[in-house]
C-alpha cells in the first residue's frame, strides 16, 4: 500500500514515508524527513529537513515542524526535531530543531498540543503532556509526563517543570516546578498539588497527602529551604519513591524553585 499524497503536495525524493501515511493538500516535506506509518498531515503542513514523525500521528493545517531555532548560538548543524508516536498537533504548532550538533527538540509519546503552541530548541517535552492554545515554550525547557500546560503560558528558558503538575492558563514560569506542583500566577507560585491530575492518573489518596505534607515541611517549616530540604532528606524511607524524586528534583533546580503562594481555591487539600 503506497502512501496517500493529495496531488497538490510536494513531497521531496527522500523522504522516508510509511506506507499508509496521509498527506493532505499543499503539504511540503523535505527529503531529510521521516513518517510512521499511520501518521495523518492534514492541508498546509510543512515538515523541513531533520524531522522525524513517529506513528499513529495527527498533524493539522499549518504545522511547521523543523524551522531552524531562534537562536544566535545555532551556526547551521544537523539538528533534529523528534515526534514521539500518537502525538497530535493541533492548528498553527510550530515545533523549532535544536542548537549544537545531533541535539534534537522531543515532543514524547502521546503529547497533545492544541492551537498555536510554539515549543522552541532544545525543549524536552515528556510522554502524554498536554498544552492549551498559545502556550510558548523557551529553549532548554525540559517537561515531564502528564503536565498540563494552561493556555498562553510562558515558560522561560532553561526552566525544569517536573511531572503530573498542573500550569494555570496565562501563568508566567521563571522557576523550576517541583512534580505534582499546582502553580498559577504572575510570577508563578505553587498553590498546593495538583490532585485533580494525581486521582485521574491513579494516585491514591495516602499517596496524596503523603505529596502534600512534604511540600508543606518543604515551604511552611520556617525553615530555609535548603535546610528544609536536609531535613526531609535525612528522614525519608528507603522505600519512598515519591518523596526521593521531590528532593531529587529540587537538589537539581538550577533556577531556584517557585515559591509557595497563598491557600488557593483548595488547591492544597486532598
Amino acid at each position: 500500500m503506497a502512501p496517500q499524497i493529495h496531488a497538490t503536495a510536494l513531497v521531496a525524493p527522500g523522504a522516508e514515508i510509511a506506507a499508509d501515511v496521509r498527506i493532505g493538500p499543499y503539504c511540503v516535506v523535505d527529503g531529510r524527513v521521516r513518517i510512521g506509518k499511520g501518521s495523518v498531515l492534514h492541508a498546509f503542513v510543512r515538515l523541513c529537513d531533520f524531522v522525524e514523525v513517529g506513528e499513529g500521528c495527527e498533524l493539522c493545517e499549518h504545522v511547521t515542524l523543523g524551522r531552524e531555532p531562534q537562536d544566535f548560538g545555532f551556526r547551521h548543524e544537523e539538528s533534529w526535531v523528534r515526534i514521539g508516536s500518537g502525538v497530535v498537533l493541533r492548528e498553527n504548532v510550530t515545533v523549532h530543531r535544536a542548537t549544537g550538533e545531533g541535539n534534537a527538540t522531543r515532543v514524547g509519546d502521546g503529547a497533545y498540543l492544541m492551537e498555536g503552541v510554539h515549543v522552541g530548541h532544545n525543549v524536552q517535552v515528556g510522554p502524554g503532556v498536554v498544552m492549551a492554545s498559545k502556550a510558548g515554550i523557551a529553549g532548554y525547557v525540559e517537561i515531564g509526563e502528564k503536565t498540563v500546560v494552561g493556555g498562553m503560558v510562558g515558560i522561560h528558558q532553561f526552566v525544569k517543570v517536573g511531572r503530573y503538575c498542573m500550569l494555570g492558563g496565562a501563568s508566567k514560569i521563571v522557576r523550576d516546578v517541583p512534580p505534582f506542583a499546582l502553580v498559577d500566577g504572575r510570577p508563578a507560585r505553587m498553590f498546593g498539588i495538583n490532585k485533580v491530575g494525581l486521582r485521574r492518573h491513579g494516585f491514591g489518596g495516602e499517596a496524596r497527602r503523603h505529596v502534600l505534607s512534604l511540600y508543606q515541611s518543604l515551604y511552611q517549616s520556617g525553615l530555609p529551604l535548603r535546610q528544609a530540604l536536609e531535613e526531609i532528606k535525612a528522614n525519608l524511607a528507603p522505600e519512598d519513591a515519591l518523596g526521593r524524586e521531590i528532593v531529587a528534583f529540587a537538589e537539581g533546580a538550577h533556577r531556584g524553585l517557585v515559591p509557595w503562594g497563598r491557600r488557593h481555591d483548595g488547591g492544597d487539600h486532598d
